[in-house]
């Protein structure tokens, strides 16, 4: 049975004052003693500070709790054991507040090895209540509640320690406001009967998480600029950028520190055969052509080889100029539902499933609707847009 809950529980104005004392969690004993307390509400917030500079993966350095009454600051320099946040994470019936919260789910996923389920993102849910699309947290405030936030330590180190005082209530006021937000919003989304619609992408957004290409195979795609590559060269492409997500990720650094984007391209078109005509190649680090050179030279060298034996999807082609005017009249069915609507046209109508809309007949033989353009989606937009597409063909 859950706890009574405090008239008080979840006063913005009373977390707000929280966030000035925060509760600063660093032994196991204390974290565990918390999330029993956590177990009992039906919500809390969430947020982190990391540091991602020189590091493929994020460095935790901060992660953020606001509960009913308080605010907390856990370390995760200190604390090792994170299996009762886990259990948090996991109970079904316990919302999680979050907000622009991708980077904080993938740092979860890696460092804890489980996401916070149910979401509720308030960016989102800002976007489906029409208050704007992308809204940064210091716009969702002011707009929300009336309360306006400095910018404060957004460039700070949260790797350091002690931390600051001006770093621990920066890093407390980040959750303080995420609850009543979330009350705000969901009423909202109540009245316009769109609560559902948000809590389906925000399973869609944790599934997206995940990651489906860990060995970088279909990287290369992303690569829409060269799109006519012949394919021993696309073979090389794919492999060559599939290496570098391995190294990237086994060596823990930023891809750009192995291979830029531009210099795979670069390195495609010469198409170096050894290590002098490898040296020529624009922005190659010394570093990188000493310890793998001949890597990078026997992909090129075996390229052929890949292609033949295991061929490479090609990289979509840009579209037919034809649909410039195609592709504005599809978009204006989407701002127009969204109007009426009164949600952000860009959360209705994204420009990747538009895309994957338009390319299906390319694979089916007919128009398809994505798998993001089905469910809520479908009745508002995604029948239409079929019709609208037939009629082009007319």
């Amino acid at each position: 049975m859950r706890e009574p809950m405090n008239e008080k529980a979840y006063d913005w104005s009373l977390l707000e004052a929280a966030a000035h004392d925060p509760v600063y969690v660093t032994t196991n004993e204390e974290l565990a003693a918390y999330c029993d307390h956590w177990l009992s509400l039906p919500m809390i917030a969430l947020d982190t500070e990391f540091q991602r500079v020189d590091t493929f993966y994020p460095i935790p350095g901060l992660i953020q709790i606001a509960d009913d009454q308080r605010c907390y600051l856990i370390d995760p320099l200190e604390v090792t054991d994170f299996e009762p946040l886990v259990n948090v994470f996991n109970k079904p019936d316990l919302l999680k507040i979050i907000h622009a919260g991708s980077e904080d789910l993938e740092l979860f996923n890696h460092t804890l090895g489980a996401l916070p389920s149910p979401i509720f993102d308030t960016q989102l849910a800002a976007a489906f209540a029409g208050w704007g699309f992308t809204m940064g947290l210091l716009r969702l405030v002011e707009h929300a509640l009336g309360v306006q936030l400095g910018k404060g330590e957004t460039t700070s180190d949260w790797l350091r320690r002690p931390l600051s005082r001006d770093q621990e209530v920066y890093a407390a006021l980040d959750v303080a406001y995420l609850p009543a937000i979330c009350q705000q919003l969901t009423t909202i989304l109540l009245e316009k009967g769109s609560l559902d619609w948000l809590m389906s992408e925000s399973i869609d957004v944790l599934d997206n998480v995940i990651d489906k290409d860990p060995e970088g195979h279909v990287y290369y795609q992303r690569f829409s600029q060269v799109w006519g590559l012949p394919p021993h060269k696309l073979a090389g492409l794919r492999d060559l950028t599939s290496w570098r997500e391995q190294q990237s990720r086994k060596r823990n650094v930023p891809r750009n520190r192995i291979l830029r984007n531009q210099t795979l391209i670069t390195l495609i078109e010469r198409w170096p055969r050894n290590s002098l005509e490898l040296s020529r190649v624009p922005d190659m680090r010394s570093k990188i052509i000493r310890e793998d050179g001949d890597t990078i030279l026997e992909i090129l060298a075996n390229a052929k080889d890949s292609a033949e034996k295991n061929p490479a999807e090609p990289i979509n082609r840009p579209l037919p100029i034809i649909w410039n005017s195609r592709l504005k009249k599809l978009k204006a069915i989407s701002r127009s539902v969204a109007q009426k609507r009164g949600i952000a046209p860009e959360i209705l109508l994204r420009k990747k499933d538009l895309d994957a809309l338009v390319r299906s007949k390319e694979l089916t033989g007919e128009y398809q609707l994505p798998p993001a353009l089905c469910g809520w989606r479908r009745e508002l937009i995604g029948d239409a847009l079929l019709a609208q597409l037939k009629q082009f063909e007319q």
